[in-house]
């Protein structure tokens, strides 16, 4: 499994994302670190286990807030540099092929979030060009799927990193939505998916590897230490031993 950390940076700070209600997003409260400040999270992550991704959601530029800075290009950059050898994912409302560009940097990939899709033709123009350089996040809200309808049946323009990301699911403590994770993986070919939301402890990461789910995004788990340094270190020895 690989797993994830997110972080959810909202005016310079990172608070604490919760079944997609970004109004209503506070603060974080981790058990990890007192601060709020983004390179303290991510070092406190950082402490506990060497992980090699991190996930980035920009609030700002994904809902364009006005009166705000625009993005945090400034802190991810200062991220990028403080870890050497961390890739970051950036979820920044990627709606257009130029705005992959404005995040172009060798170890960064930027996601890209059917909610923010109008259309199949705006998806391919930023796939075709870009494939190496994104993850494609399939967007379900309580109502459903968010996005347009080819993308979420068409798997051949799906790139090789694919989230099945459950807005009402995260930061609710209320486990993985199986149903739709399934409905995903029928649906794939050979590409690797992610969970987003929902993962509560060992034991649904457990459950997500017995479907072949090939990572997962956490963050809650993380900060209430319901998932530990020593959970991934003997997670990550399990698969190790797990044949080929």
């Amino acid at each position: 499994m690989h797993i994830i950390p997110v972080i959810d940076l909202l005016n310079g700070v990172v608070v604490h994302a919760k079944q997609g209600q970004r109004h209503q997003y506070q603060p974080i409260q981790s058990s990890l670190t007192a601060s709020t400040k983004p390179l303290d999270i991510v070092k406190a992550f950082r402490d506990i286990y060497p992980f090699d991704t991190l996930y980035i959601a920009d609030l700002n530029a994904i809902q364009h807030l006005l009166g705000t800075p625009s993005n945090h290009r400034p802190i991810i950059d200062n991220i990028l540099e403080t870890f050497p050898d961390l890739t970051i994912w950036i979820d920044a409302g990627i709606q257009e092929a130029s705005d992959v560009q404005s995040w172009h940097h060798p170890r960064v990939k930027s996601i890209i979030g059917t909610e923010n899709m109008r259309q199949m033709d705006d998806y391919l123009a930023i796939a075709q060009g870009y494939s190496e350089h994104i993850v494609l996040s399939l967007d379900f809200m309580p109502n459903g799927y968010q996005g347009p309808s080819a993308l979420l049946q068409q798997h051949q323009d799906w790139p090789q990193d694919v989230i099945v990301m459950t807005l009402n699911q995260v930061g609710a403590q209320s486990g993985v939505d199986i149903a739709t994770l399934n409905k995903v993986i029928r649906l794939a070919n050979k590409q690797r998916i992610y969970a987003a939301g929902g993962v509560r402890n060992t034991q649904d990461l457990a459950q997500l590897s017995t479907m072949l789910v090939h990572g997962a995004l956490i963050a809650t788990a993380l900060h209430s230490q319901h998932i530990t340094g020593a959970d991934l270190c003997a997670l990550h020895s399990v698969d190790a031993k797990k044949p080929e």
